[in-house]
Order: structure tokens, then C-alpha cells, then sequence
């Protein structure tokens, strides 16, 4: 493993480190993600390199008991482990992550022949709602501040600018959404949400995949 990496060149090691340090902060890599110059999805740098030296890659997260995985169809590359520990996220955040989470699975059931899926501000609003897990439509800045999270995590990309927010903004749902939960299930958890009366500010979530098909 040591002699691999040693026989490239400086700026492949280079390139190597920062997809291992991306990995382990975000814990995936999307293949493609939409660029609004162009208007159109445009591949990732950091996924090439880490598809190309993936065995590399494999190996080295082994010794750390992490396993590394690809999954080509969806476009996405993961790492998975106990050692892996999601981060606490504001309640509406967490919230917005299951329905997305339900959204997106019920398009990808239908008819949708992508990995990636366009929704809007007003039908996840509306399928929370639906829950009843929001006491009344959040603030503006609430939701745009939301939006500005879930975006920092590659979770949706706002295809509207946020400054003028509405129930009609649009929204891309990365595949990466199978990172908010292991398995559990979501309209169980929405309804416990909407149960409880006095949730905290905070929620947890863990960023880990649930298992899918290779």
C-alpha cells in the first residue's frame, strides 16, 4: 500500500490526501453535481481521483476499520463504519433531511430514470405538514438558513436564488440522501416527531449509508 502511493508523482499524492480528508468529513463523493453557470450537472474532480486509486483507497480505510464503497449506478462513493459519527443538526434540518428522504424515494419508485431528483420548497413543506411536524410554515430566513445548511452538505442544490423564497423554489435531491439514515423507517420516524411535544432544538443525525445495492 506504502509502495503505491509512493510511485506517484506529488501531485497524485496530493490529490489523494484531499479526497481522504473530504471522505472522512463528509463521508461521500458525489460523480456529478449541478453547476449553475452551465445550468447543467458537470462531474466532480475529487470523484475521479477517488474511483481511479479506489483500491488504494480501500485498503487504506481498512486499516482504520472503515469500508469504502462505490456504487456507480447512483453516482455516488462511501465510506461506512461504527467509526463514523453523524453530527447534531437543528430540528427543521432534520426534519426537511427525512422528508427529502421520502420525497425522494417515492419519485425514485415511479417513473424517474435518474439519480437525481427535482422537488420544491412548497412539497416538502406540504408532505411535513402532512406529518404534522411543523407547528405552523417556518420564517423565511428559518427555511433559507435550511436550505443554506442542507446545500453546505450536498444534500439539495437550490436551483432559485434563495433570496427570493417561495413555495415554487425548486430543489435537486442528491442520491447522497441515503446518507440521513441507516435503514430506519421514515414515515415511522415523522409521525414519532409529530407525536412529541416537546422536542429539543437539536436533533441527531447519523451520516452514515444504509446498505445499497452495489
Amino acid at each position: 500500500m506504502i509502495d503505491y502511493f509512493e510511485q506517484l508523482s506529488q501531485e497524485e499524492q496530493e490529490d489523494i490526501t484531499e479526497v481522504i480528508q473530504i471522505l472522512y468529513r463528509q463521508t461521500f463523493l458525489l460523480e456529478r453535481k449541478y453547476d449553475k453557470r452551465s445550468g447543467r450537472m458537470q462531474y466532480v474532480r475529487e470523484y475521479r481521483i477517488c474511483s481511479k486509486h479506489l483500491e488504494f483507497l480501500r485498503a487504506y480505510y481498512k486499516v482504520a476499520g472503515i469500508t469504502l464503497k462505490e456504487n456507480a449506478h447512483m453516482g455516488l462513493i462511501y465510506i461506512q463504519g461504527e467509526a463514523l459519527w453523524g453530527e447534531k443538526l437543528p430540528r427543521l434540518a432534520t426534519i426537511y433531511l427525512l422528508v427529502l428522504k421520502l420525497i425522494y424515494d417515492e419519485q425514485m419508485a415511479s417513473v424517474s430514470s435518474s439519480s437525481y431528483i427535482v422537488t420544491t420548497l412548497g412539497a416538502v413543506n406540504g408532505k411535513a405538514g402532512d406529518f404534522r411536524v411543523l407547528h405552523g410554515l417556518p420564517s423565511p430566513t428559518e427555511m433559507r438558513r435550511t436550505i443554506a445548511l442542507l446545500k453546505k452538505y450536498q444534500i439539495i442544490e437550490p436551483l432559485d436564488v434563495l433570496e427570493e423564497l417561495n413555495e415554487h423554489t425548486r430543489l435537486i435531491i442528491y442520491p447522497c440522501i441515503h446518507a440521513v439514515l441507516m435503514g430506519d423507517d421514515i414515515k415511522e420516524l415523522l409521525e414519532t416527531f409529530g407525536e412529541e411535544e416537546n422536542i429539543g432544538d437539536e436533533a441527531a443525525i447519523q451520516s452514515t449509508f444504509e446498505d445499497m445495492p452495489e
